[in-house]
């Protein structure tokens, strides 16, 4: 087992029975195109089965936590909790990007803190945690880090990433931030930006995003990681 990993379980409070299917959930299929003989298996197959977990989960915490509500309304609630977004912004809170195993390629090119590559790492840690402990672990999980900061609107609540780097680093005086935009991708209706910020000009985190700001949130929340400051 990634010593990683181990430290993964004792922040979130789980113990695998299965470790080799926990690395799997972490494990993007990038790796494993640089890896074949190392025989290990992408989180592709978890992320579909989280999924799936994820819809009756969260679905069953809509029904119950607001019985007024119509079959539409829970409906739009709970696709605006089980989306790329969302998912993003609990992954991060969690620090699963430092965990996910990536090939080379995709490493240099910020996939760590790629937004679609951290919602389907939740996805797939879910899935893989249905399959080790079942659906009660799973709600347990979902009741301690992501039912309570859903909003009414079913929306997450969101750090501001870059404000709570920024009064760390003045409250403990560490440097100079500064933010850089790295590469501007894609046609301009769907342009991605990629973002380093930097720490007295050595380099602390990368993010991307649709916007600038988003990849500049991302990037902190990377920083945030590196330096090892518990989101709240």
């Amino acid at each position: 087992m990634n010593r990683d990993l181990k430290q993964l379980q004792e922040k979130l409070g789980i113990s695998f029975r299965d470790p080799i299917i926990l690395r799997q959930a972490f494990t993007h299929s990038s790796f494993v195109n640089e890896n074949r003989s190392a025989g290990a298996r992408d989180n592709e197959r978890l992320e579909f089965l989280g999924d799936a977990v994820l819809e009756l989960t969260v679905s069953e915490y809509l029904f119950d936590s607001h019985p007024n509500r119509t079959e539409g309304e829970l409906t739009k609630l709970r696709a605006s909790i089980v989306c790329e977004p969302s998912l993003v912004v609990f992954a991060e809170h969690l620090g699963f990007g430092q965990f996910v195993l990536l090939g080379k390629g995709e490493e240099l090119t910020g996939g760590r803190s790629r937004p679609a590559l951290l919602a389907d790492v939740f996805e797939a840690f879910i899935g893989a945690l249905y399959l080790d402990q079942g659906l009660d672990a799973v709600r347990d999980f979902l009741k301690s880090c992501m039912f309570p900061k859903i909003t009414g609107d079913g929306k997450p609540q969101i750090t501001d990433y870059k404000t709570r780097l920024q009064e760390h680093v003045q409250q403990h005086s560490l440097g100079i931030l500064e933010y850089r935009i790295a590469d501007e991708r894609g046609p301009a209706h769907e342009k991605e930006f990629v973002t380093e910020v930097y720490m007295d000009g050595a380099l602390l985190g990368t993010g991307t995003g649709r916007s600038k700001k988003e990849a500049e949130q991302h990037a902190a929340a990377g920083a945030l990681v590196r330096l090892n400051v518990e989101s709240e």
